[in-house]
């Protein structure tokens, strides 16, 4: 067996989110996995706030689900809180979180890669690659072994030259307590790719038994729950509380008072830090018109007393870390298990790779996750999994999985990652999808699970499950365009309950479109649909589709409108240096990055409109190819 002389299909270096979903998605494909980790009791873990989901993250998980990755599988198999965010919002912003076990999804993650047979777990340093041709033949690790493979997976963190932070005291390291990697970098360097630098940070853990809960919020869990997974039979757990103190004047004055021993703030970190989840000292200084901040405090997990301060991410002094905690109400005693602190390393700027994550210099080599400059569990899970997929594809020269940004959350990911010079760790936000609306949390299996299908990690029984739900949805929604409920004196004395009359009677789907009328309301006055009793997911999507029909329509009319640009196909050979009517600036971004077509060319940051359709003019005049 080849891989008893280290010769593998695919080395997969990193064993966070990233790198599990890589390494699960390439085995389960068939590939022969060498999954290489600095510490294998940290697989998976979540060194920052122990949570799945969230704004625009929850879309990320569900999806990675829907395309046959196992996030969801395992936050729904570990959480001991979920929650529904913006529940009383339109669905494009609904958002699911899970407070999760941390130990128990590390341990979780890890049965799944020590049960597949075709991943090889190894504790070790990668320090540098092997290249020839332009094209990755292996890996060397910190004592020189030598192994073999046709493909590349980094899927680093924090890692590369990592530097932690707390306060003007720093040592490498990429997380606490852990190593940093040393070597890698210059390797990519030596082949050809730019590297930079990006900071981000987390908060302290404090002591549970020193916190007074009664001087804050409780903030429980949902009554109903809902899951990530679209796989049946999901876990019901017994749920825990998180609690809510804020920030104060006192609090502000001490951040203020020591600001000249942040590292941020002295200059000593020159990575960029997350524009979106900034430090505390950060948020005291650009929002000093706030009078507070909300912190949250968060159970890390059921056998620990650690708790995670929400919000109070900080690179000050441990002391001082000491003294702003106990400014705040119910934490006047706190007891610190961890400090807070930065962390700045080396990232690899995404616009050197392909929509596949490949790099665009050497051939078989992939990025994924925080070396591709975003944050955050999910957008690396999502980054790995696709990652794992078109590494087995470039192992089998299949067609590589690129996903659209009308199609997905993730393709919107990745066409940001590589087409826009990311300047702060990218996070993902509804906002950033222009098809939000259609890019729902709820719908991802309709999107993703028949490519999943494809490229084969959905297996027959997953979707078959997927198949059944669909046809479900066309058959309720046919039944409710042609049921008709009529308008007699039982039902209007119903329907005034939620402030609603009928003067006529009407098709349900009609009834069904008014705001205030939901599928409970439904059953109450219509004895067909109380006995089927419809999933809840199938009516779900019905009630969806049938309420937001006009708006849907719309989209997709935009979807079909801007695709008109995606059939402008742009040759690889094209030298844009040769076209002179379009702007310096454009030429440049044109050439670093190589779009396919004009679609991700208009995408590019500093691409100008009229340069764009100077390049339409040139690509038909030339007769470029148009499918």
């Amino acid at each position: 067996m080849d891989y008893l002389n280290n010769k593998y299909d695919v080395i997969v270096v990193g064993a966070g989110h990233a790198g599990c979903e890589a390494a699960i998605s390439c085995a389960r494909l068939g590939a022969k996995v060498l999954l290489a980790t600095l510490d294998v009791d940290h697989i998976a873990l979540m060194p920052c706030n122990p949570a799945i989901g969230g704004p625009a993250k929850s879309t990320l998980v569900r999806e990675i689900d829907a395309l046959g990755g196992v996030m969801g599988e395992a936050a729904d198999a570990t959480y001991i809180q979920m929650k529904m965010l913006n529940s009383s919002k339109g669905p494009a912003v609904r958002a699911l979180r899970a407070q999760s076990d941390k130990k128990q999804y590390m341990d979780y993650m890890r049965n799944i890669i020590e049960n597949n047979e075709n991943i090889y777990l190894r504790q070790a340093c990668i320090t540098d690659l092997i290249v020839k041709d332009n094209t990755i033949t292996g890996a060397i690790d910190e004592y020189g072994i030598e192994y073999s493979a046709r493909a590349v997976i980094l899927t680093t963190g924090t890692s590369l030259n990592g530097k932690i932070f707390v306060g003007l005291r720093f040592y490498s390291a990429g997380r606490l307590g852990e190593k940093a990697a040393y070597g890698l970098s210059e390797s990519l360097t030596k082949h050809g790719i730019q590297i930079k630098k990006l900071k981000t940070g987390t908060p302290p853990r404090v002591d549970k038994r020193t916190i007074d809960y009664s001087k804050m919020s409780i903030q429980p869990g949902d009554e109903t729950l809902h899951f990530y997974s679209f796989k049946p039979n999901r876990p019901v757990r017994p749920q825990y509380p998180c609690y809510l103190t804020r920030t104060n004047e006192k609090t502000h004055e001490i951040i203020k008072a020591n600001l000249d021993k942040s590292p941020m703030f002295q200059g000593l970190i020159q990575g960029v830090g997350p524009r979106y989840c900034p430090s505390i000292e950060d948020k005291v200084v650009r929002f000093s018109e706030n009078p507070s901040h909300h912190i949250f405090i968060e159970p890390e997990g059921l056998g620990t007393y650690e708790v995670y301060i929400q919000g109070f991410s900080s690179s000050l002094p441990a002391d001082v870390q000491v003294k702003m905690l106990r400014t705040l109400p119910g934490l006047e005693n706190a007891h610190v298990i961890k400090p807070a602190y930065a962390v700045e390393y080396d990232y690899v700027p995404a616009v050197q790779t392909t929509h596949s994550l490949m790099s665009k210099t050497v051939k078989g080599l992939f990025f994924a996750g925080q070396i591709n400059g975003t944050s955050g569990y999910e957008e690396a899970a999502a980054q790995g999994l696709i990652a794992g997929i078109n590494a087995f594809n470039y192992l089998n020269d299949s067609e590589m999985l690129e996903l659209s940004r009308s199609s997905s959350y993730i393709g919107t990911l990745i066409d940001d990652l590589v087409t826009k010079d990311i300047q702060d760790p990218y996070r993902m936000l509804t906002s950033r999808s222009e098809y939000r609306l259609l890019l729902r949390q709820d719908n991802a299996d309709a999107r993703l699970t028949p490519i999943g299908r494809k490229y084969g990690l959905i297996d027959d029984n997953q979707y078959k499950i997927f198949t059944d739900k669909q046809d479900a949805i066309e058959k309720e929604l046919q039944r409710i365009k042609d049921a008709k409920i009529s308008a007699t004196e039982d039902v209007n004395s119903i329907l005034s309950e939620f402030g609603e009359h009928m003067e006529r009677g009407m098709k349900i789907a009609e009834l069904l479109k008014r705001p205030n009328i939901d599928y409970s309301v439904i059953k109450k006055i219509d004895d067909t649909t109380r006995e089927l009793n419809i999933p809840f997911d199938v009516a779900e999507q019905v009630e969806i589709l049938v309420k937001y029909d006009g708006y849907l329509k719309r989209q997709e009319f935009q979807v079909e409108q801007a695709s008109k640009l995606d059939k402008f196909k742009i040759p690889d050979d094209i030298d844009y240096s040769s076209i002179e009517h379009i702007s310096s600036e454009t030429r440049d971004k044109l050439s670093k990055i190589r779009p396919k077509t004009l679609a991700q060319a208009s995408r590019i940051g500093g691409v100008k409109p009229a340069d764009i359709s100077i390049l339409m003019v040139i690509l038909e005049r030339h007769a470029y190819s148009r499918v």
